[in-house]
């Protein structure tokens, strides 16, 4: 998928804010985990959504600065015991500026079987062929640099790696790259588990079609526009909730 930067404000903090916010408004939340992050344009290090809060919750000062060490250089509010998975992959991953981590539920289910992810619609060509990666190394936190590396490792060069029994992480050029990834990712997972549900035999689109419309429905055009729908909702919603006077 490629990169779209339209309607992102250069504030790394405003971009992680927006981020979460449509990552709740498509139903990708899980109370107070999963996280956004994207990368310090001066080399600092990863700003991240603090820790504590749900994602339709954040707003630009609930965001940290944070080194690969785990250390907090700027802004308030604590660190997600996850953040390694964040700083190893854009420590792994120079032409990536920005990482999501969550825990979609037909993702997860989709992780804990043995079916390869299919190009059945649109989405899945987005991620295959070939399809992403399943990381096997724990199901648990990972809350360790050395956990951190062996995802980003198990990413390699894809755009997105299965969690198994845990979530998924996604990887972008930029923050709507990474955050599109996982709602398209998800869909994907639930129209394939959809279709196996029906005991019917599966169709998917070839290896070419499916490159070919990974180069349209992906491109940096289609992926603008979905964009821009997608902020002009959040704004929607954040005036819908502000009182009036």
């Amino acid at each position: 998928m490629e990169a779209c930067r339209s309607g992102m404000s250069d504030d790394p903090r405003e971009q992680v804010r927006l981020g979460c916010q449509v990552l709740d408004l498509l139903g990708q939340s899980d109370l107070v985990w999963g996280h956004v992050s994207v990368r310090d344009p001066g080399g600092r290090g990863t700003w991240i959504k603090a820790r504590g809060l749900g994602f339709d919750e954040v707003t630009a000062s609930d965001v940290v600065l944070v080194d690969r060490d785990g250390t907090i250089l700027e802004g308030d509010g604590g660190l997600h015991l996850e953040y390694p998975i964040h700083t190893e992959v854009l420590a792994a991953r120079p032409d990536v500026s920005a990482v999501v981590h969550t825990h979609p539920q037909a993702a997860v289910a989709f992780g804990a079987t043995d079916l390869e992810l299919r190009p059945i619609g649109h989405e899945g060509a987005l991620f295959s062929p070939p399809g992403p990666p399943r990381f096997t190394g724990t199901s648990d936190l990972i809350n360790t640099s050395e956990l951190g590396a062996a995802v980003a490792a198990s990413l390699g060069n894809h755009n997105a790696v299965l969690l198994v029994n845990h979530g998924i992480v996604t990887a972008g050029r930029d923050l709507p790259a990474a955050v599109l990834g996982a709602v398209f990712l998800e869909k994907a997972c639930r129209l394939q588990l959809d279709a196996a549900a029906t005991g019917r035999p599966l169709r998917w689109s070839t290896d070419e079609e499916a490159v070919a419309k990974r180069e349209s429905f992906g491109g940096p055009g289609q992926m603008a526009s979905v964009w821009q729908y997608l902020l002009r909702r959040v704004q929607t919603r954040v005036e819908a909730r502000t009182p009036t006077v």
